[in-house]
């Protein structure tokens, strides 16, 4: 197998996703409690490729592994649904000269995996995304949550069915606010913008469900 950095970071997404028409025009976030500037927009091309277990042990317990490249993230992912969010654990980026050849997933990754599931672990769906994303500040500067424009086309490897669609995501950021009663505040009001631009509460939960038509 592959070889991987142990360790990985460790994180947790708390965020809002959103159905978006492909005209739609992006809203003024700048209504949303704590929010004081928004910054330029942010060009990312992402790349991810998805597996399971021929039996999808993964997508049973919750849990998602990509090989993404593209964005200040790249690299190999595991996400973990959980009441709270979304946990997420990261490797760094392995070294492949082909991004169209079969994807080996590291070592590291591997025995992280281990608690759900053991390999083969087989070509899922692969996503591309054109993103732009913003970063939505307080008065100091420091990130209340991040906005990002995505434009999607997903293909289900195993059957070859393409989609494409595009989406909006509200991701909390480290000056986002840490009680509940602010959270919900934060994001009612961005459903308020993003309803009245003609967005609604995604119907899906993540991208590769929509991939897979779930």
């Amino acid at each position: 197998m592959g070889g991987a950095a142990t360790g990985p970071s460790r994180s947790l997404e708390v965020e809002r996703k959103y159905d978006v028409d492909v005209d739609a025009q992006i809203p003024d976030f700048l209504t949303l409690p704590g929010v004081a500037t928004v910054s330029g927009a942010e060009a990312r091309d992402l790349d991810a490729r998805y597996l399971d277990t021929d039996d999808h042990r993964l997508a049973h317990a919750g849990v998602a592994v990509r090989r993404r490249t593209g964005g200040p993230d790249a690299g190999w992912h595991i996400k973990i649904s959980a009441p709270e969010g979304k946990h997420e654990w990261g490797w760094p980026l392995d070294d492949r000269p082909d991004e169209n050849a079969d994807v080996v997933v590291p070592d590291a990754v591997i025995d992280a995996l281990s608690q759900w599931a053991a390999p083969p672990f087989r070509p899922l769906a692969r996503i591309r995304n054109a993103r732009t994303a913003y970063a939505l500040c307080d008065a100091a500067g420091a990130v209340v949550a991040e906005f990002v424009d995505d434009h999607v086309t997903a293909t289900d490897e195993r059957t070859g069915a393409e989609s494409s669609w595009r989406e909006w995501e509200l991701e909390l950021g480290p000056a986002a606010p840490e009680d509940e009663p602010g959270r919900q505040a934060l994001f009612g009001e961005a459903d308020r913008v993003v309803s009245a631009a003609g967005g609604r509460i995604s119907a899906s939960g993540s991208k590769l469900a929509r991939a897979l038509g779930q």
